[in-house]
């Protein structure tokens, strides 16, 4: 058989190299998403008070979300740019920049001074560094799913994606934590003065962490193979556009409602619970750590499933459920903590199932010499029509209609609109990873090196 050589069953040294590859992509993709997780808290919880100063609490919040969205918008860039270069130099480079980059914005984030200080450069500012952030998130995702998925067995290839989607409830988890510990530590005047820059401060740590981890990895199987055979793509974008058209629209279509749902349960759900339910800061982070824990095990689970049932299927089932979910949510969330927390918790659930098998999907959309490129502007093209607007609609509509039936009235629309994308998708093809992962193999014999 093939894959006795060069399959999961192969040399211990292949399976060390598999379980190196996946806890980069975990640890790497986490850390990046703590960077931008403890900033979406931050918007949610602080910034609009300190950097956007309003008569109204409501519209100091919605300034500071359209910052949040502002890293949405800036994901494509990101994506075209480091997708690209993701196939022609290879997956390790582009990830090693990709992580430089966000940490180094979120590190300057912790030290800018406030709108009281520096009056409209503060904003600004924080604009700017939030954009940079966007940028290197949207070249981080691609990567992240290859770098695991490439290495490992094909037919286990939803679960050894689902590392780098582990990454944004490892990331909110260890944000939020953070941010929870601060503020049970600090008075409010303490939080608000300096110790939310704690939180950012402590990225640089990190950040130094993930370069250690992965400067020590190899390129992937895949690309080793592109480069043997010389046939990395010249214009990688242009060919996404002109001969994946329909892969490229099934890939961001199917991630509409999963963004759309992460924002609420994680993002938004804290306005919601302090502003409209009366509850405590702490009381709210704690509803979403609950269920961002949950989610560190549920994620991978999903991605195992669906090596052994119909991806598409789960994914789509999940997205139902994610459309009705909501309306149960809102129904019985002004109950107290517990059910907050039960509606957290079971949403984030719901959202694991979708994206758990969902970077194994992006993925198998487009062919091997071409899924850096593909997958990265699906995922932030996606973004822009997704998790950008999300909470901005959400404030917006709550505030028009003082009624949470538009806001699960929206979710629900998203949910059709990802069963559209899974409709246009095609299921896995395991025969042409194989047959690069077999090409793969002579560029590690010191008889016929590389050049």
């Amino acid at each position: 058989m093939q894959g006795t050589q060069h399959g999961e069953s192969a040399a211990p040294a292949d399976r060390s190299g598999i379980r190196r590859a996946f806890f980069a992509s975990l640890t790497g993709t986490a850390l990046e998403w703590y960077d931008f997780a403890v900033y979406s808290a931050a918007a949610a919880l602080v910034f609009g008070d300190l950097f956007f100063p309003s008569e109204d609490p409501l519209t100091g919040t919605l300034l500071a979300f359209s910052t949040y969205a502002v890293g949405y918008v800036s994901r494509p860039l990101g994506g075209f740019l480091f997708g690209r270069l993701g196939d022609v130099i290879g997956r390790k480079k582009v990830l090693i920049a990709t992580l430089v980059l966000i940490g180094a914005a979120t590190f300057l984030i912790g030290v800018l001074p406030a709108y009281a200080t520096a009056g409209v450069a503060a904003p600004a500012a924080l604009v700017l560094l939030r954009f940079a952030q966007g940028v290197g998130v949207g070249g981080e995702w691609g990567g992240a799913v290859l770098l695991s998925s490439e290495f490992g067995d094909p037919r286990r290839r939803g679960f050894y994606a689902s590392a780098a989607q582990l990454g944004p409830p490892a990331g909110n988890l260890l944000a939020n934590g953070v941010l929870a510990a601060l503020g049970a530590l600090l008075t409010e005047d303490q939080f608000l003065s300096w110790g939310w820059r704690v939180a950012f401060l402590l990225s640089g740590v990190l950040v130094g962490f993930g370069l250690w981890i992965r400067a020590k990895l190899e390129e992937t199987p895949v690309f080793k193979a592109m480069e043997a055979e010389q046939s990395r793509p010249v214009a990688p974008i242009r060919e996404v556009l002109t001969t994946q058209r329909r892969a490229l629209a099934a890939a961001i279509l199917s991630r509409v409602a999963p963004d759309v749902l992460y924002a609420m349960f994680t993002v938004f759900v804290l306005t919601y619970a302090t502003d409209r339910l009366g509850m405590s800061r702490g009381s709210a982070l704690a509803a979403v750590l609950v269920g961002s824990s949950l989610q560190v095990f549920l994620i991978p689970l999903a991605g195992a499933v669906s090596d052994r049932v119909n991806r598409r299927l789960l994914y789509g089932c999940s997205a139902v459920a994610a459309g009705g979910w909501p309306f149960v949510f809102f129904l019985t969330a002004d109950g107290g903590w517990l059910p907050l927390a039960l509606g957290v918790v079971v949403g984030l659930a719901i959202h694991s199932f979708m994206y758990g098998p969902q970077a194994a999907f992006v993925a198998e959309q487009f062919s091997p010499r071409l899924r850096y490129t593909g997958s990265s502007m699906a995922y932030t093209l996606a973004g822009l029509i997704g998790g950008a607007v999300a909470p901005l609609l959400f404030t917006a509509l709550l505030s028009s209609y003082d009624s949470w039936v538009p806001l699960a009235l929206y979710i629900a629309a998203t949910a059709v609109v990802t069963v559209v994308g899974l409709c246009l998708g095609r299921d896995a093809a395991h025969a042409e990873h194989e047959e690069a992962r077999q090409t793969a193999a002579p560029v590690a014999e010191p008889a016929t090196p590389v050049q």
